[in-house]
């Protein structure tokens, strides 16, 4: 969310030339998302590095990757402060991905009998989609993903996302997947076969002479990226659902913080007590 709100508000800075884009794009998709979906409990999840064990797998994943912009970096500090004193917990596990984080938490509220509603971008998460756990957009606050639309986006259900994946790759973390094997074809493959295994207990039904060499030349491409892409959802976690509880903050602190930005507009909202109920 940080990344996105960086790249979608430019030249946004204090008087001093301190950049404050990131910080209240952010804050905007959090109030968004809170006044759509009024959660009981809240957690911001963020990364804490690279597990060994996907390192181990393939030494070049996410490499591509760009260094992250000074004019963000230095915002997050404050993303944080604002997440503390809207009274919102953050998470972050030391070398461990947010999306396994994340995994973990939603594993644990969905077996405590909670909803959850899992606010990413990322089709990784799909994988964790079932009838309580939900994906939202946050650039699309008012959607929620179930299955149907899962499979909708994907044309595979939930439980097959990592296969798909596996097939497909991941040009964003720099996973490749079987040449000339898009979406479409993954998802038609799995859905004629049932599995991965499927597929390759079935090669010689598949009449496509280029598909099938591909598929088996890369099958080891193909298992390894299930290991990697599976997310790691027994994770334990430091922290408890009491910690995640929302409610508390400090209202003074974060009207300081506002104008201390120069966010005028939420500190005038905050100013107005019928926006909290009171």
């Amino acid at each position: 969310m940080a990344y996105r709100a960086f790249f979608a508000i430019r030249e946004l800075t204090t008087k001093e030339g301190r950049p404050t884009n990131a910080v209240y794009g952010f804050i905007r998709m959090v109030q968004q998302l809170n006044r759509q979906w009024t959660p009981t409990y809240e957690v911001a999840v963020f990364d804490g590095g690279v597990p060994d064990e996907r390192m181990k797998l393939l030494a070049t994943y996410k490499a591509q990757r760009a260094a992250m912009p000074d004019e963000l970096n230095e915002q997050f500090p404050l993303i944080e402060e604002y997440l503390r004193l809207s009274g919102i917990s953050v998470l972050r596990e030391d070398k461990q991905e947010a999306d396994d984080v994340m995994a973990a938490l939603a594993v644990k509220a969905a077996h405590g009998g909670a909803e959850v509603l899992l606010a990413t971008s990322d089709k990784d998460m799909f994988q964790l989609v079932n009838d309580r756990v939900f994906i939202v957009p946050p650039t699309k606050s008012d959607t929620r993903m179930g299955i149907a639309e899962v499979r909708e986006k994907t044309g595979v259900d939930p439980a097959s996302i990592v296969e798909w994946l596996a097939l497909i790759g991941d040009t964003s973390d720099n996973i490749p997947g079987v040449p000339g094997v898009g979406a479409k074809t993954a998802a038609k493959l799995l859905n004629a076969h049932g599995s991965v295994e499927g597929i390759y207990s079935n090669l010689d039904e598949i009449s496509q002479e280029k598909l099938r060499k591909a598929l088996e030349t890369h099958r080891e491409d193909v298992e390894r990226n299930m290991r990697m892409m599976k997310l790691r959802a027994d994770l334990p976690l430091a922290s408890d659902w009491d910690d995640w509880k929302v409610g508390g903050g400090d209202p003074n602190g974060l009207h300081a913080f506002y104008k201390r930005l120069e966010f005028n507009s939420l500190a005038k909202d905050l100013e107005n007590p019928s926006l909290f109920g009171e």
